[in-house]
């Protein structure tokens, strides 16, 4: 009896450990995991930076209707994000999983919206309405994106240490993805921004800013400086629309998504006890329980503005938030300041 109650212990320690080593996730997963972010991260690097410039520079569009394509798809992308996760919460399990059908079926309308929102249209008067659109709708879709591939961190293990981990690999791969962004764009779409194009763009955005957008058209633009500025922004969305292909076929092939419950195979080690006689020394030892990770501490579902009062309330939280905003303001501000050929146009008298 003593013999068979040692091996049933020692083949419950060593299914348990098995268990174990398989919550842990090698480093190229966790490498694969981040570099399915990065692309997100180098595309919204590059629109914050260079669009502005774009919208100005090379579409010849109004610094008002410039900011007002910014503003509202920011404001649109804003609103997508409580919506996207709604339905993403709603979607059921796949064979893929249930978050990975989100990012690989909106990455392919997520390149094309990317690409033509970097396109010269050869209409003037409907410009504003093509920009506005195409990136109300990129921001739509990286929304898509961003907000399944962060609750992925959640079913990559049930080890909370394996996790942090994971989330330490990807927010590095994305701080080095959004210096590629700019790096990358700039350095292609450089030469679209020479000192000698300044006098002339800035005489269009001039005379943008005095006429109408119905009259838009009648303006006489240098067509061999805005062919030349065309291409090399679309060379710049098509290697960019690359980086993306590139990001989910590794996200894909490297990371598995768990449905976040326990395998059938683990119900009959929970709770288990071995009672272990030595002599006249009665000794039992006790596996811990098998908890599901993912489940609730409590039976009871917190409703949701008792969760955002005290998600307020969080210092940490606030603080992060501040930091963000200021971040992504101070994003914004830059290609003002950062293109010769932007600045205040003063009327004569």
């Amino acid at each position: 009896m003593f013999t068979l109650n040692v091996l049933h212990f020692l083949l419950s320690v060593l299914v348990l450990f098995q268990l174990r080593q398989e919550d842990r996730l090698s480093v190229c997963s966790k490498l694969c995991y981040a570099i399915g972010g990065a692309p997100n991260q180098v595309a919204t690097s590059a629109t914050a930076f260079f669009l502005q410039i774009y919208l100005l520079d090379i579409a010849h569009i109004t610094p008002f209707h410039a900011s007002l394509v910014l503003f509202i798809g920011k404001a649109w992308g804003a609103v997508t994000d409580p919506v996207a996760g709604f339905f993403i919460s709603k979607s059921k399990w796949t064979k893929i999983g249930r978050l990975m059908p989100w990012m690989l079926g909106c990455t392919p309308f997520t390149i094309v919206s990317y690409f033509f929102m970097w396109y010269l249209p050869p209409f003037v008067a409907g410009r504003v309405v093509w920009y506005l659109t195409f990136y109300c709708l990129f921001q739509a879709l990286t929304t898509l994106f961003q907000v399944p591939y962060s609750a992925l961190t959640m079913f990559l293990s049930p080890d909370q240490k394996e996790r942090d981990s994971a989330t330490a690999y990807r927010m590095t791969v994305e701080v080095l993805g959004t210096l590629m962004g700019a790096a990358l764009h700039g350095q292609i779409v450089a030469s679209a921004h020479a000192s000698d194009r300044c006098a002339v763009n800035l005489t269009i955005n001039a005379a943008d800013s005095s006429s109408s957008l119905s009259n838009a058209s009648n303006l006489a633009e240098p067509l061999g400086l805005q062919s030349h500025g065309r291409e090399v922004y679309m060379i710049a969305a098509g290697v960019i629309g690359g980086v993306y292909l590139f990001g989910i076929v590794i996200l894909f092939a490297g990371v598995k998504e768990r449905d976040g419950k326990l395998n059938s195979n683990t119900s009959g080690f929970q709770s288990d006890s071995f009672p272990l006689s030595f002599g006249k020394y009665d000794i039992i030892l006790c596996i811990p329980p098998l908890v599901d990770p993912y489940a609730l501490n409590s039976d009871k579902a917190i409703p949701f503005f008792k969760g955002l009062r005290l998600t307020m309330k969080h210092g940490p939280y606030l603080k992060l938030t501040a930091s963000f905003l200021l971040i992504s303001t101070a994003v914004q501000v830059t290609p003002v300041f950062a293109s010769p050929c932007i600045g205040l146009v003063l009327p004569t008298a």
